[in-house]
This record gives C-alpha cells, sequence and structure tokens, in this order.
C-alpha cells in the first residue's frame, strides 16, 4: 500500500542517495506536530506528478 508522500507532488528525486524524499520542510511546531501523531497527514500534502501543471497549460 502506497503512503500518502508516494504520489505527492512534493516528492522528489535525490540521485545522490537514490531516493524521493519531500521537498517542502515544516518548520518547527508542524514537525513536532506530525512526529508526534497529532497531525495524522502532511499539510502540505498535494496529489498529483510532474505532469500536473503541463496538463493545465493544455
Amino acid at each position: 500500500m502506497d503512503s500518502q508522500c508516494d504520489n505527492c507532488i512534493n516528492c522528489e528525486y535525490d540521485s545522490e542517495y537514490d531516493e524521493y524524499y519531500c521537498g517542502v520542510s515544516l518548520d518547527m511546531d508542524e514537525a513536532e506536530s506530525f512526529m508526534l501523531g497529532k497531525t495524522k497527514s502532511c499539510p502540505f500534502y498535494r496529489p498529483g506528478d510532474e505532469y500536473t501543471i503541463v496538463r493545465k497549460q493544455n
């Protein structure tokens, strides 16, 4: 089962480490809330992929 991060538009690939990571940084309060489980989902989650913007332009 894919996690919410697997299909997020903010997910970026790092070729040096050969892995994906979230390109949006949380501030300290948001990170603490997310890590402690107070927030169940990422506040910056946006479904899509790198072609989402291109589809809107056409």
